[in-house]
């Protein structure tokens, strides 16, 4: 039996100089191999917020570990490095508090359509000013709604994650069982107060049409719902880097690996968006200079079927798009890519379109998610 991670609930201790991680409270979760759905990087927004009066909405989606500069103070008081509110108030001398109901609430496009598996509110820094409770909500509209059009009367808002007591200074995470397709989701705080990020985990499943529009695309791209499944080492950074849009501008947004000091070498292990045609490949060695894999192969394989070399064993340069051209289509649902013996790979696209089988088996997953 898997142990439910603890729950962080109260404030944190008045933060007393030094390292201002040293008591921030985190733990593992089961979720957050996943994508981000809300990643700002993959076009994930803040499009709204009742409120921001210290701290401004987009700070949410900020790919990067919130910051804290204890010195650092603005006209409207401390600076901080997320999204926070000013103190509600009741409604006079006799009831100066806030109703039990009363709340702020941003709402949030997803970067792409998906099924929510985990939540993460993180209050990093907020010790005494993070909101007592949360909730999470989602929908799903079609194009591009706006602030108004979601909150709309009649829009269907499904429970994510029922209002929670959460703690100040801490990596708050929830699993979610909801089971359906969003393109929204609303954040609630109650009464008030800060939270530094949010992070909506999940599987992405796109719009078979878009694809269809495209031909040829990327397989195995997080956007188009493909994942990085397994690796054999994360020692730097996380193998999804691999799958991320655009090309790396630094080191920490690729997949590097520990120096080996055996004979083995090491690799990572793809799902594709679905069961498609792969027509080209592209290895990256983008800003590894020094350490960048020496030698590359590339298999792949239809479900469970025995793994088939798309590309043998191939002498990679530093910080070089290495781009290959296959004699035919290639039929897989799945990509292994070996490094010899580690180092960085930026990124890797696995360019064609999706066959028949898989536009139907696409169509038939967002029928079944759409459904209740």
């Amino acid at each position: 039996m898997t142990a439910t991670p603890p729950a962080f609930t109260g404030p944190a201790q008045p933060y007393a100089g030094g390292d201002p991680y040293a008591d921030y409270r985190a733990t593992a979760h089961p979720f957050t191999h996943l994508p981000d759905l809300a990643d700002r990087g993959l076009g994930g927004c803040v499009v709204a917020a009742n409120d921001e009066f210290f701290a401004e909405r987009e700070n949410l989606l900020v790919p990067d570990r919130p910051r804290f500069d204890p010195a650092a103070y603005g006209h409207k008081g401390k600076i901080m490095d997320g999204w926070e509110t000013r103190r509600r108030r009741g409604t006079d001398p006799a009831h100066p508090w806030p109703d039990a109901e009363d709340h702020d609430w941003a709402l949030i496009r997803l970067a792409t359509p998906g099924v929510v598996r985990g939540l993460l509110v993180d209050t990093a820094h907020f010790r005494g000013n993070h909101p007592r409770a949360v909730s999470v909500e989602a929908t799903a509209l079609p194009g591009h709604p706006s602030p108004g059009d979601l909150l709309a009367p009649g829009v269907r808002w499904t429970t994510l994650l029922p209002r929670t007591e959460v703690g100040g200074h801490a990596a708050n995470g929830f699993p979610v069982a909801a089971g359906r397709r969003f393109t929204h989701v609303r954040l609630r705080q109650y009464p008030d107060g800060g939270i530094a990020r949010l992070r909506v985990y999940g599987d992405v499943v796109p719009d078979p049409r878009w694809l269809a529009a495209l031909g040829t695309f990327d397989l195995a791209a997080q956007e188009h719902g493909g994942r990085a499944e397994d690796a054999s080492d994360r020692f730097f950074s996380p193998p999804a880097n691999t799958l991320r849009p655009g090309r790396s501008r630094a080191m920490h947004e690729g997949w590097e690996t520990r120096r080996r000091r055996d004979d083995g070498h090491d690799w990572v292990r793809y799902a594709l968006a679905g069961h498609g045609e792969i027509r080209a490949v592209e290895i990256d060695t983008a800003c590894y200079l020094g350490n960048a894999a020496g030698w590359a192969a590339l298999s792949v394989r239809e479900d469970d079927g025995p793994w088939t070399a798309l590309l043998p064993p191939t002498r990679l340069q530093p910080d070089t798009p290495h781009r290959f051209l296959l004699d035919h289509p290639v039929p897989a649902t799945h990509a292994r890519l070996d490094i010899h013996p580690d180092g960085g790979v930026s990124r890797l696209r696995l360019h064609g379109s999706l066959s028949e089988r898989g536009m139907r088996e696409l169509e038939r997953r967002i029928s079944a998610l759409s459904e209740g």
